[in-house]
């Protein structure tokens, strides 16, 4: 029986599909998403649907055995970190990434870790062998069961997958790879959709340990439909700037584990190296008594993480400019106006600049208090001091309110050298005592700025 083929539109944000055109997704409300989507019907089942062999019966949750589902380590920490714990048998992973930020580095560099006690299937559909192979030499991965593919065509590369049966499969990258039944160009939704499809039935029938390489696009996010980020069991992002050696690896979406761990390295001529102590990386060449710059304490995951805050201020004749870089921007508004109402001082005439050293992002309000003691010391041109730092949300009404984990940022804090540290005075947890740190209790954004300044307006 011949296919029949219909016709549907789906949103390249949200993944939802309408039968038809329209300028605006019905779901989600973004403009021009929509793309034509051909669906074949009836004939013969889906290759997706081949079980190899395999007979699904439906079993009582009762009797079903957790045990079987076993970790094991990919060598390199931090990745093992934002996995939580390690790879898992019979999962699929999406990384995605800008263009040359160091996924398939990264990839690559596990292949050679793993590849060691298993064996492993490395699919390239943008480099010849040979320069997969010239890559592997400069970052030293040339030991173990490491099998290189370069082909592109998905039948092909699951034939090779039933004759190798590796334990981990590599497929960089996803945009590459095409089905010959699917009438569309390799990268189109349709091909992302349906090829990530037979791979993540694949993976869970034969119990593999399957990573895909995704592009994103301009907005930041991966290429293809959003409903490939749901159909994978784990979606990690490669961030950072190019001109910048420091990397960021964190987990957006994550069934086996948490998805507030990062992981950080650094790249440099021989690959991606761990840095197991970020708090001193991200610290490392700060000035010394410099006004505009407070020490602020985040937590990723279980992790403390000192970060640096900058802030400069300066006159402006018209039109006040109002830049922030790692700090959200309505954020940072909503700081510099309660720093003017309730502190006391005058920003609203300031072009104000707000910069996060080290490529971090910090959505967590417990840098807020930094952030506004920071702007203060650049607008009174005062230096807070290298040996002090700031933990504590700021309130509309200007009040200083506790974080959660006070002691373990307060910990990090000591461990670093930092001789004072400036809290909110009402806390919900009782704090421990450390050994050369001073607590400055605040109440509100007043008080901090003479507690540490020793002036306000």
């Amino acid at each position: 029986m011949a296919k029949k083929s219909k016709t549907v539109y789906c949103c390249s944000d949200c993944g939802s599909e309408t039968p038809n055109w329209a300028g605006k997704c019905p779901n989600c409300g973004a403009w021009n998403t929509l793309v034509e989507l051909k669906i074949e019907s009836g004939g013969s089942p889906s290759k997706s649907a081949h079980m190899y062999g395999v007979e699904n019966k439906p079993k009582k949750l009762s009797v079903l055995d957790t045990s079987e589902e076993i970790r094991f380590d990919t060598g390199i920490r931090e990745l093992d970190r934002v996995l939580g714990g390690g790879a898992v048998v019979g999962s699929l992973v999406l990384v995605g990434g800008a263009p040359g930020i160091g996924k398939s580095t990264l990839l690559l560099q596990m292949c050679g870790k793993i590849g060691e006690d298993r064996t492993v299937l490395y699919v390239t559909g943008e480099e010849s062998e040979r320069q997969l192979k010239l890559r592997a030499e400069r970052l030293g991965v040339s030991c173990g069961e490491i099998y290189v593919l370069s082909e592109t065509d998905l039948d092909k590369i699951i034939a090779c997958i039933d004759d190798i049966k590796p334990d981990a499969v590599i497929i960089d990258s996803i945009q590459t790879v095409s089905d010959a039944d699917v009438a569309s160009a390799p990268g189109s939704i349709s091909q992302v959709r349906e090829c990530t499809m037979r791979i993540m039935r694949l993976t869970k029938e034969l119990g593999l340990t399957v990573f895909i390489v995704g592009h994103i696009n301009k907005e930041g996010s991966i290429a293809g439909p959003k409903v490939l980020e749901h159909m994978v069991d784990c979606v990690l992002y490669f961030e950072g700037e190019r001109s910048t050696s420091f990397r960021i690896l964190r987990a957006a979406k994550n069934r086996f584990g948490s998805t507030n761990e990062i992981g950080i390295f650094e790249m440099d001529e021989s690959g991606l190296t761990c840095v197991e102590n970020p708090s001193e990386m991200l610290l490392a060449g700060r000035p010394e008594n410099s006004p505009g710059t407070c020490v602020a304490c985040i937590m990723e995951g279980s992790r403390p993480i000192l970060a640096e805050v900058q802030a400069l201020l300066s006159q402006a004749g018209y039109n006040p400019a109002r830049r922030s870089n790692g700090v959200d921007f309505n954020r940072a508004a909503m700081l510099l106006a309660v720093l003017e109402k309730r502190g006391g001082v005058q920003v609203s005439n300031c072009d104000s600049y707000i910069n996060v050293i080290g490529g971090l992002y910090l959505d967590e309000p417990a840098a807020d208090l930094a952030t506004v003691l920071a702007i203060a010391s650049s607008y009174f041109d005062l230096p807070l001091g290298s040996d002090i730092a700031a933990i504590g949300e700021v309130g509309l009404s200007g009040e200083i309110r506790s974080v959660n984990m006070l002691n373990q940022r307060l910990s990090e804090i000591a461990r670093l050298g930092f001789k004072r540290c400036v809290i909110p005075a009402h806390i919900r947890n009782e704090l421990k005592q450390y050994d050369g740190l001073t607590l400055i209790p605040v109440t509100n954004v007043r008080s901090a700025i003479k507690s540490v300044l020793g002036k306000h307006e």
